[in-house]
């Protein structure tokens, strides 16, 4: 991940007042959840749905089905034959096969792992010192990939939006013909990009070193995924809101199709381990000791997990849909050098929940998205000594929520929230992220800036604003005040499922 060329920066201390709820959301004399709209009608989304089985689900406890002992030498072969035994086995009704257990012990892994099949979980017996340690050795490489096959098979044709303009937030949008849509279709809301767009978003102008840079590329498009909850004639409801607006000015033939995935696997998981790698400060393009990877994969998960020395840890992929990362903790005793820094945390897909995660060590970006992310995505009680911040990182990902996060060493340079423009940084990562809201987060500095035709808020948020010269601020509400309620997450997870579902993920 490149780093922000040098920008001139200036601190404005953000004035503390008297102030507990916000403007944007706030808790009325009902009991219930409140939210302030825009001229258009964008609001701060409904986040609750981030997570396993769409947030509020406690994750399952699958059944023990072969369980392996510590033995001297490479254990990647033993313990890929038990996950491969494991793989063959029938179903449940839930669609759970069984876990591969690892008994307490040290076990050498020179090769990655790899799950794709549903249902199946690789456990270790505890992420402490005592528990299972997983040791990366030989010639750097990942330590385990979930991933299912193939990709979105769309059926039927692209039914376009009739609609002029869908807020950001929005749950259901009306289509020109609703009729061949049914309640459990899965579907793509396909935004266009178009140059219109991109000369709208000043990302026309990108240029460095004398050579254009691409931000999103006129004729591509992005693609949110979700599922037809209800069908009223031509309006179409969905099972999680929309994180971005769609402008029929600046994406004429937006529409809705219907998709198929067979080869997306669902129910997988790693939990209940560490992960050792030899220290290593490399390039970040050449091979590293890495953790996880997740795509073409629903409702999966890591949980209980601890990650020593490696780089670019866990990374979600774009096809990757209603995740969970639970007390994942990624440690580093050697700072990282070089021109670009790896990410601890980096995020595509969509519904993903990262929930009391921490990142210790320096010389590493510790949370990112990637470019087309869609939201939900939720950093949930995230914690870091590092002197960078939780940082979208390129070309677009939109519904972003960094939730009570706590980020005390964070320097100007690299502030602990950036909602940003980054312009040429990269390879032309431009606008990084819109709609994305900073509640009740502890950093000394928040970039927070505000994209054409978006928002981005910093709501409760103790710490300063940073400020770039001709870049308008995004939306500062509280500052250096917490507001009620302390955690938008949970309250608007509560909200739709009851208390209940707080409680399954631990609160």
């Amino acid at each position: 991940m490149g780093k922000c060329t040098a920008i001139p920066f200036a601190i404005v201390t953000l004035a503390a007042f008297a102030a507990n709820q916000s403007h944007w959301v706030s808790a009325g004399a009902d009991g219930k959840l409140h939210y302030a709209t825009d001229s258009r009608g964008n609001r701060i989304m409904d986040f609750s749905y981030a997570g396993y089985k769409g947030g509020g689900s406690r994750l399952p406890a699958i059944p023990v089905a072969r369980t392996l002992q510590p033995e001297a030498g490479d254990a990647t072969a033993r313990i890929q034959q038990a996950i491969d035994a494991v793989s063959h086995l029938m179903p449940s009704d839930q669609g759970l096969r069984g876990a591969v257990l690892l008994d307490p012990g040290s076990y050498e892994i020179a090769g990655t792992l790899t799950i794709s099949a549903g249902g199946v979980v690789l456990r270790g017996s505890g992420s402490s010192e005592s528990g299972t340690i997983l040791r990366l050795t030989g010639t750097p490489h990942r330590l385990l990939t979930i991933h299912g096959e193939g990709s979105y098979q769309t059926t039927g044709r692209h039914v376009p939006i009739a609609d002029s303009y869908v807020p950001s937030g929005a749950s259901s949008l009306q289509v020109e013909n609703g009729s061949s849509f049914r309640a459990g279709d899965t579907v793509l809301i396909v935004h266009p990009i178009t140059a219109e767009y991109i000369h709208f978003m000043g990302m026309d102008e990108l240029v460095r070193d004398g050579k254009k840079q691409t931000w999103l590329a006129a004729g591509s498009s992005i693609e949110t995924d979700r599922t037809i909850k209800s069908v009223e004639g031509n309006r179409l409801t969905f099972d999680a809101p929309l994180s971005d607006s769609i402008d029929a000015q600046y994406a004429p033939g937006a529409s809705v199709v219907k998709y198929n995935f067979p080869g997306r696997i669902s129910q997988s998981g790693v939990e209940s381990l560490r992960v050792a790698a030899p220290p290593l400060d490399v390039p970040i393009s050449q091979p590293q000791y890495t953790f996880l990877t997740m795509n073409v994969v629903a409702d999966a998960w890591a949980r209980d997990v601890v990650v020593q020395e490696t780089e670019n840890a866990v990374s979600i992929g774009p096809t990757a849909k209603r995740i969970t990362i639970a007390a994942v903790r990624v440690l580093h005793s050697q700072p990282h050098s070089g021109a670009a820094a790896p990410a601890d945390f980096s995020i595509s897909g969509t519904q993903v929940l990262l929930n009391r995660c921490q990142v210790d060590g320096e010389g590493t970006w510790p949370v990112v998205t990637q470019a087309r992310a869609t939201g939900p995505i939720v950093i949930l009680n995230f914690t870091g000594s590092s002197s960078a911040g939780i940082s979208p990182h390129q070309r677009w990902a939109t519904g972003v929520l960094v939730d009570g996060a706590k980020l005390p060493n964070t320097i100007e340079r690299h502030p602990g929230i950036a909602f940003s423009n980054r312009k040429t940084a990269g390879s032309g990562h431009g606008w990084d992220v819109g709609w994305a809201v900073a509640w009740n987060v502890t950093t000394p500095y928040f970039l927070v800036q505000q994209p054409p035709g978006s928002m981005n808020w910093c709501i409760g948020c103790i710490g300063g604003a940073v400020t770039q010269p001709n870049i308008p601020n995004g939306t500062y509400d509280a500052p250096n005040v917490a507001v009620d309620p302390p955690s938008l997450y949970l309250a608007q997870l509560a909200e739709r499922l009851g208390t209940p579902a707080v409680a399954s993920i631990g609160y």
